[in-house]
């Protein structure tokens, strides 16, 4: 003990934390290990107190000792050399459980060898400093320096934290001089408004579908009608910045002024080839909740021009998706249902000479610097009869295409307006041959339903102009197209030709995993449609394109589902334990409230009887210092049973693992407070619970810099945990499909569509707020 106290003390621990440290034997173990396997390489007295600090943060949290030697390794060899570093190896190692490890994705993930200078940080605070200078000059000493810490910390990952903020120090310092007595006084604190007992009620109802929730700041409702601020009112399309003017705009105007009465009218367009996924919750909450918010009517119209990649089952999604979200569309309506009177405008189109018919091939008209087309100028009447024949079936796919004579806002050369597929349509059979693309659909379709205000995401600025170009070549009624920045979430993938791969590949089961964002998914998972409305809000409506943490839509759920899902008590890894001091046939009914912080909304029975199942982790055989649950040493108390628990006998299995407790009881009247109290479960049903986890290591798995080997390289093999025997009580048995629970101290879990009457299985929806591992 004395030689491992001096051991641990030479590599700089304090004696207090040295001697703690020997209180742990797998620690104790792990750090021996480390500082020997330093000492080879650096000698006795070649392991220094930085060095030693880092062996010890090490040891203490790396879960996979099998990794302790290449670690340990890396730090003697100075390769790692900070916290930051250390934490980057220790996700690195963990997400790679696997030999061997890749050396090249360990030093990049790691940030090995990157050398960040003192002028580096120096210009990076600079300009952090300056971008805030106003806002510092104005509120002096009283500014959020973390702020500044944290943008110059983004700046330069791998900097020094303490380096960053001597700079930040010195800075401002230097740019606001030292503090004065006005610096020093402290800030008022604003007065808190008393809120009445039932407006705090009121507001918690308010938490509701169609967006119409309560969040941080404003709600979604009160956005989307702050947006109808920037936006035209209807008739006055012209107010908008770069809506194009003609002849006839205003007599167009005013007879759609006439039709829709100044209605605001929107449409939420999806492709029915795929599902929808988190993003599109924004356009659907961004489009019907504009449309809602004033006074407005949304349509759910299907781009329904592709029938090649078209299903029955996309339609019915997209629409209970939609549903699901708390929208009524004012109309179903699909692009087919226009599709003769898009030819006839075609047509039309021909005639006013704006249309061609041309022979270019498919790989001759992809990307942007496409040659001319020879036949761009070839004789109106002959397009007129080339076109119908497109229409009859007399070419060929691919050998013809009506091409429009404009140019689009990324400099694309008259795009394609019509091309040949002889495939079946989903709604019109083999009527068509000729199937409309979407750049000439799409706004003839609004122009058709009268659509006020277009809104889409910002990668379909690029064809606002020919949009615009296209209505006003006809004399049609122009919408006014407004675009946003789409919704991103990082550790994920949404595009419809990855998550095929993943479901091909065998990675995930089908579109509804619930690893994946679809909105089927997140259903499934438990996700509350009011949890992912108040996401979108609380992301807004921005120009800008939008990057979100997983966590933060987790946040909302968890809010959501704290109000609304009933606590139920369930043993993940059960542990038995006997009651000694009770009878054998005792058995009572405990009751346990629903909502612990209300108990006047419900309650339900669970058996309480000799033997009980409690989780592995909450007990202990050898006491440590904070640990407040069971040891032989120290009492714990039953949830909501009345009861405190003393060990009496620890039981064994031939491995030495402990399987089974003999305890006796008190009542919590007679017993001393326990310091905790645990989840417990009798007579319990048997469950399966899947946990789910990130489905990918990185941030960005489809950014080759990130992930060089692609999307499929990054799966985490930690993405899914299924245990099979799980334990919750009885009072479940009755749940249905996506009956959602809160399982006391472990999270929050729904019942998934797999279940059947001989065994339930819960999905892990989200854990608790607090830390898994608090005690």
């Amino acid at each position: 003990m004395a030689d491992n106290l001096t051991l641990f003390t030479s590599i700089g621990l304090s004696e207090q934390k040295a001697k703690e440290t020997l209180k742990n034997d797998a620690l104790s173990s792990a750090l021996k290990d480390a500082i020997a396997q330093a000492q080879s390489l650096h000698g006795v007295s070649g392991v220094d107190k930085a060095m030693g600090t880092l062996l010890y943060s090490m040891a203490s949290r790396l879960k996979d000792i099998k990794r302790l030697v290449f670690l340990t390794d890396s730090i003697a060899q100075r390769k790692i050399c900070t916290e930051l570093q250390l934490a980057a190896a220790l996700d690195f190692v963990k997400s790679y459980p696997q030999d061997p490890i890749n050396q090249k994705e360990f030093d990049e993930a790691c940030g090995v060898g990157v050398l960040i200078t003192p002028e580096q940080i120096e210009d990076a605070v600079e300009s952090v400093i300056r971008k805030h200078k106003e806002q510092l000059l104005k509120e002096r000493y009283r500014f959020n320096m973390g702020l500044l810490m944290g943008e110059a910390r983004t700046a330069l990952k791998w900097a020094d934290g303490k380096v960053i903020k001597n700079e930040v120090d010195i800075q401002v310092l230097h740019l606001l001089g030292p503090k004065t007595e006005a610096d020093l006084e402290k800030k008022p604190k604003a007065p808190k408004a008393k809120v009445a007992e039932n407006d705090v009620k009121v507001k918690k109802e308010e938490v509701a579908l169609n967006g119409d929730v309560n969040t941080e700041g404003k709600s979604l409702m009160e956005q989307l009608r702050g947006e109808a601020l920037k936006f035209h009112k209807p008739g006055e399309n012209y107010t908008t910045e770069g809506y194009v003017i003609t002849p006839n705009t205003m007599d167009l105007l005013k007879k759609h002024l006439e039709f829709s009465g100044g209605q605001i009218r929107t449409r939420f367009p999806p492709e029915p080839n795929g599902i929808l996924h988190i993003g599109h919750a924004k356009a659907i909450n961004f489009n019907f909740g504009y449309a809602k918010a004033n006074n407005g009517i949304c349509y759910l119209r299907y781009d329904d021009t592709n029938p090649e990649k078209e299903e029955e089952k996309y339609f019915t999604g997209i629409k209970d998706m939609v549903e699901w979200l708390g929208y009524t569309p004012y109309a179903i309506t699909h692009a087919s249902d226009n599709f003769q009177q898009l030819y006839d405008l075609a047509m039309d189109l021909i005639r006013r000479g704006h249309a061609y018919v041309c022979h270019q091939k498919g790989e001759e008209l992809k990307g942007h610097n496409i040659p001319p087309s020879p036949w761009r100028d070839r004789p109106i009447e002959e397009s007129l009869v080339l076109f119908e024949r497109m229409r009859k079936g007399l070419f060929a796919e691919g050998e013809a295409t009506l091409r429009m004579k404009t140019v689009m806002e990324d400099g694309k050369l008259d795009p394609v307006a019509y091309r040949i597929k002889y495939t079946a349509h989903h709604r019109t059979g083999n009527e068509w041959c000729i199937y409309p693309t979407y750049d000439y659909t799409h706004c003839l379709c609004d122009s058709i339903e009268n659509i006020t205000h277009s809104l889409c995401t910002k990668e379909f600025q690029a064809r606002r102009s020919s949009y615009y170009w296209l209505c006003n070549a006809l004399d049609l009624y122009c919408p006014v197209q407004w675009e946003y920045g789409r919704l991103n979430l990082t550790y994920t993938v949404v595009s419809k030709r990855k998550i095929v791969k993943l479901v091909d590949t065998g990675v995930v089961r089908d579109w509804d995993d619930p690893r994946l964002f679809t909105l089927t998914a997140l259903r499934r998972r438990g996700f509350p449609p009011e949890a992912i409305n108040n996401f979108c809000a609380r992301v807004g409506v921005t120009v800008s394109q939008t990057m979100m943490e997983p966590h933060l839509l987790d946040s909302c759920v968890r809010e959501v589902l704290n109000d609304t899902a009933p606590r139920v008590m369930a043993v993940l890894e059960p542990l038995k334990v006997t009651i000694t001091n009770l009878p054998e046939n005792k058995k009572s009914e405990i009751r346990v409230p629903d909502f612990p912080a209300n108990e006047a909304r419900g309650s339900h029975t669970v058996p309480f009887t000799r033997t009980i199942y409690i989780e592995q982790s909450d007990f202990r055989e050898v006491m440590d210092k904070g640990y407040k649950r069971l040891t032989p040493e120290q009492p714990v108390g039953l949830r909501h049973a009345g009861y405190v628990i003393f060990a009496q006998k620890v039981i064994k299995d031939s491995q030495g693992k402990v399987v089974e407790l003999e305890v006796t009881c008190s009542s919590t009247e007679a017993a001393e407070k326990p310091k905790a109290f645990i989840h417990w479960v009798s007579e319990p049903l048997v469950c399966e619970v899947r946990l789910y986890d990130r489905l990918f290591k990185h941030k960005h798995p489809e950014d080759t810099s990130e992930v060089p080997k692609g999307f499929l390289s990054d799966i985490s093999p930690d993405s899914l945990h299924v245990i099979s025997s799980a334990l919750v009580d009885i009072s479940v048995k009755g749940a249905k499909v996506l009956d959602k629970f809160q399982f006391e101290r472990v999270g929050y879990f729904s019942l998934d569509p797999d279940s059947t009457t001989d065994k339930l299985i819960f999905n892990r929806t989200v854990t608790l707020k607090e830390d898994p591992g608090k005690i």
